[in-house]
Parts: structure tokens; C-alpha cells; sequence
């Protein structure tokens, strides 16, 4: 792992490293993805991402689903999730990239991103955990904390869903990008974006970002999709990240039946969020996005 990355993750608020997925995991995680999408399409497993729904809660409105939610759950019955997520290939880049030691690394989402069957999809320019109508003071604010944690996306087909404006993670929106995003409706063009890239994946490449960098996302029916989508923190941070992670309903992880499939190093991870769990219950936290 080369300080290139993390030079690269801290000027432009992405990375896009290849080599995470061995051979062995790809084969792997692209059988039990095809697994858990039938699942997920033909109502079996119910944790999914809804078309109509661009953030948490996602409801259950529509039969058409753009992402799965959960697949380390033991329901599922697919342990190659886990194995991947606590392997040396993404752990490593997340130090790098968090700097920090590995006791440090706290485990957290992950999700699946699939293509829906039946309508295109979109997401609407974004940060992860800043409402669309937030003041350029509270912008500020919010991204110089949002640093102890990093999002993936690892593509398992070629992918190239994602419009980022690099860099967006460091500054305020402009007056054009702060139009162009405190609408609900996502863009007909994210090109439109001044600053904006689309970001294209080959088969086992990951690209890490901020979750906090402008971005948004084109769902399209016709084209496949599945593309491991998680996130992981530091426990430098505290409960900085406790609202948007926990917002996906992680109570499940708390339990045995969860840990209890873990590697030693997947146990010690999992632990510090159960203290995040554990340090916020009392509090309401809500949701970090409106639908």
C-alpha cells in the first residue's frame, strides 16, 4: 500500500485501488451476490434498498429493489461476506487510508448494490450525512469532523453508477453546486455538476471515498450490477458516525448468532460497534437524509 493513496484519498476524497479481491473471493462473492439477489427479488430476504427510496428508511413500496442490506446477516447463510470484509486486501487499505492501527478499525455496513429490473434509478447529489439545505458554516463544520471513517465500492461487473465532483469533501458547495443539490429530484444530466466525473470500475477494482464528497448515482434496469458497497470507521471518532450507520438497522450484529460466525479479528472489530451501539441508545438520532 503505497502513501500515494492515502495522498490521493486526501486531496480528491477518492481512490480507486485494484488487486482487493483475490481470485478465490471473486469467484466466491459473485456466486453468493447471484444468491442473495434472487433472494431479494423474489421476497425470500426482505432487507433491501426499494425503488422509490433513495435513503434510510426504504420502506417496502416497491416490489423493484436497487440494493440488498445486510449480507454478512447469518440469515443469509453467506459467510465469503464476512470473509472478504475482515480480509487483509480492504483492511489494509483502510489503515492506510484512516491511518490508524487495525484495534482501531470498527466494523460497519455492508451492503450490495444491484441493478433494478424493472426501472431506471437514480440518486440525487449528495453527502452522506449532511442534509441537502445545510448553511456553508454548517458544511464546514460537519466535513472537517467527518475523518474517521471510509465508503467502498468494490465492483464484481464493470460499473459506472457513480458521479463524484473530487475534491467536494474539503469545501462548501458553490452557489451552482448548492442549486443543483438541495433539490430532492436527482439530476438528468450529472454531468451538469461543475466538478462533476463519472467514476468507472473494472471487474475487482474498489474505489474508496468520503462519504461526505458530493455524489450521486444512475441505477440503469438494463445493465447488470453487483457491486459490494461498505464502510468501515475508527474509534478515534467516537459517535461522529453513529447516525448515519445506525440508521440502517444494526441490532443483528449485537447478537451471538452474528459474532459467533466471525474470525477473531471480525469479533474485535464488531465489538467497537456494539459501543457505539451501546453509547447512543438513549439518544434519538434519526435519519442523516430526507427522502
Amino acid at each position: 500500500m503505497t502513501s500515494s493513496i492515502k495522498e490521493m484519498y486526501d486531496e480528491q476524497g477518492y481512490v480507486i485501488v485494484p488487486g482487493l479481491v483475490t481470485p478465490e473471493h471473486f469467484t466466491s462473492l459473485r456466486k453468493a451476490c447471484e444468491r442473495v439477489v434472487t433472494k431479494t427479488r423474489s421476497g425470500v430476504w426482505p432487507h433491501r434498498r426499494t425503488v422509490g427510496r433513495q435513503f434510510p428508511p426504504y420502506g417496502n413500496d416497491n416490489p423493484d429493489s436497487w440494493g440488498v442490506q445486510h449480507v454478512m446477516h447469518p440469515d443469509l447463510g453467506e459467510p465469503v461476506f464476512a470473509e472478504w470484509y475482515t480480509s487483509e486486501g480492504p483492511l489494509a487499505a483502510a489503515r492506510e487510508i484512516l491511518q490508524c492501527r487495525e484495534d482501531e478499525l470498527q466494523m460497519e455496513l455492508f451492503n450490495l448494490l444491484i441493478n433494478p429490473l424493472h426501472h431506471d434509478f437514480a440518486l440525487r447529489w449528495h453527502r452522506d450525512d449532511l442534509k441537502e439545505d445545510a448553511t456553508a458554516d454548517e458544511e464546514i463544520q460537519a466535513l472537517s469532523a467527518w475523518k474517521y471513517g471510509v465508503q467502498w465500492n468494490t465492483a464484481l461487473y464493470e460499473d459506472s453508477c457513480l458521479y463524484i465532483v473530487p475534491g467536494s469533501h474539503r469545501v462548501p458547495r458553490t452557489a451552482e453546486q448548492r442549486t443543483l443539490s438541495i433539490t430532492q429530484d436527482p439530476p438528468k444530466n450529472p454531468l451538469d455538476m461543475p466538478g462533476a466525473i463519472q467514476v468507472t470500475l473494472r471487474p475487482g477494482e474498489t474505489v474508496f471515498y468520503n462519504s461526505n464528497l458530493l455524489h450521486c448515482a444512475t441505477y440503469d434496469s438494463k445493465k447488470p450490477r453487483c457491486t459490494l458497497h461498505a464502510c468501515i470507521g475508527d474509534v478515534r471518532g467516537g459517535s461522529t458516525r453513529a447516525r448515519n450507520v445506525l440508521q440502517h438497522g444494526l441490532q443483528w450484529m449485537t447478537e451471538d448468532s452474528f459474532s459467533s460466525q466471525l474470525s477473531e479479528r471480525g469479533r474485535k472489530m464488531v465489538l467497537h460497534l456494539v459501543a457505539m451501539q451501546k453509547g447512543v441508545e438513549e439518544q434519538a438520532l434519526g435519519y442523516s437524509l430526507n427522502n
